[in-house]
């Protein structure tokens, strides 16, 4: 019988079950079913069908917000760049849509962002939307916890929050540039006209799609965006947007794509930040060796690999495979095996069409860090495509449990 709830969630939100795994249903029933008082799954199932605010709290049980402010940094810093460049060209304000949006965190974010880079109030406005009235309703509210607060950088906590007993308020100013609203990418938001948005943020939400509803969702998000509006995405979802027409924007780590293609030779970048300094440890003192000591085996220095690590990314992103896979193959080689160069392998390989070695890669990083989301979620996409869908939904499965427990 729980079929019957995983078609009405696919029919309401559009999610594949395998995504999340049949246990994160389960479980979601469970808490909805007694909460309501119903003895049996059949009879729980008879007032879910029948109930849309009982519709509505089993969405709010499954949907389980997973965010934080400037989660994405590169993305922001690259769209804050690109909207002071567009609304200074273009003289009108210019109009972002955050969706999921979560529990607020991310288009507050990017409201920070714009009003950090010197856009007066009026230059810019923000749409959030959601699937979840529960998410909403705190991200009206404003008020966030330590959980909210994980970047590196906490300066804008200072700027923009006011300290409270239980954790932080956002101030008045930042509120205002954000309206939030339900819906989802299934429901054609017909409340929305086409050509609305300048800049789409749907990022980290398409990965729980079938590819049929996957390339479905990209529509809708086309429809809404200006003719050369950018859509952001999560970085396991590069791929997606690709396959409907876009172009990337080549803006290394932002994940970026341009509606309709033909994205300038000199693309925007992102403003700079500058990098902490990494304090290294001091060297430990030579003990001395007797006179008649052999000599010592001399061993190469060894090297930081995240130098060449950042460079394999920045080719990946720009489409430069052929120079992208070499480098990252001698950086193997030469540095020996990590976490994110077995993904970033793993990753081009997978853009190559190399299905067997991408599979190979993903599962090496996921041997070094068994939780490693984006891994995760591409070795699922792959498996899908190549028709293990009880691997993919069991690889999903993991994903999920990883996001639940943050």
């Amino acid at each position: 019988m729980i079929e019957q709830v995983e078609a009405l969630l696919k029919r309401r939100i559009g999610l594949d079950a395998e995504s999340i795994g049949r246990s994160a249903i389960e479980h979601a029933v469970r808490v909805r079913r007694v909460a309501c008082g119903k003895a049996s799954l059949a009879d729980y199932i008879r007032h879910l069908e029948d109930s849309a605010s009982e519709q509505q709290a089993l969405v709010d049980t499954v949907v389980v917000p997973e965010t934080w402010f400037f989660r994405a940094r590169e993305a922001i810093d690259a769209m804050a760049g690109i909207v002071v460049d567009r609304r200074f060209r273009t003289g009108r304000p210019q109009r972002l849509l955050s969706l999921p949006c979560s529990t607020g965190e991310e288009p507050y974010s990017i409201a920070m962002a714009l009003l950090d880079a010197g856009l007066a109030p009026e230059m810019f406005h923000i749409d959030g939307i959601d699937i979840s009235a529960r998410s909403l309703n705190a991200a009206a509210a404003a008020h966030y916890g330590r959980n909210a607060f994980r970047s590196d950088d906490l300066s804008f906590r200072d700027r923009w929050f006011e300290a409270t007993p239980a954790g932080h308020q956002l101030i008045d100013r930042v509120r205002a540039q954000v309206r939030f609203a339900i819906g989802n990418l299934i429901d054609p938001l017909k409340t929305l006209a086409a050509g609305s948005y300048d800049i789409i943020f749907c990022r980290n939400v398409l990965i729980y799609f079938d590819p049929a509803t996957q390339d479905h969702a990209v529509d809708m998000l086309t429809r809404l965006l200006v003719p050369d509006g950018l859509l952001f995405v999560g970085a396991s979802e590069a791929s997606l947007p690709l396959r409907r027409g876009y172009a990337s924007m080549r803006i290394p780590m932002a994940a970026a794509f341009r509606k309709g293609g033909d994205v300038p030779d000199a693309a925007l970048k992102p403003r700079s930040v500058k990098a902490k300094p990494r304090v290294g440890l001091p060297p430990r003192p030579v003990p001395a060796r007797p006179a008649m000591a052999p000599a010592p085996i001399a061993r190469p220095a060894r090297v930081d690999p995240a130098p060449l690590l950042d460079e394999v990314q920045r080719l990946a992103d720009l489409g430069r495979l052929d120079e992208a896979l070499p480098l990252a193959r001698d950086c193997l080689h030469k540095q020996g095996p990590s976490t994110r160069l077995f993904y970033l392998l793993g990753l081009l390989s997978d853009a190559a069409g190399d299905l067997q070695h991408a599979t190979t890669y993903y599962r090496k990083a996921l041997y070094l860090d068994p939780s490693h989301p984006e891994a995760l979620a591409h070795l699922a996409l792959l498996r899908e495509k190549m028709g293990d869908k009880a691997g993919a939904g069991a690889l999903r499965g993991r994903l999920n449990r990883r996001l639940v427990a943050g």
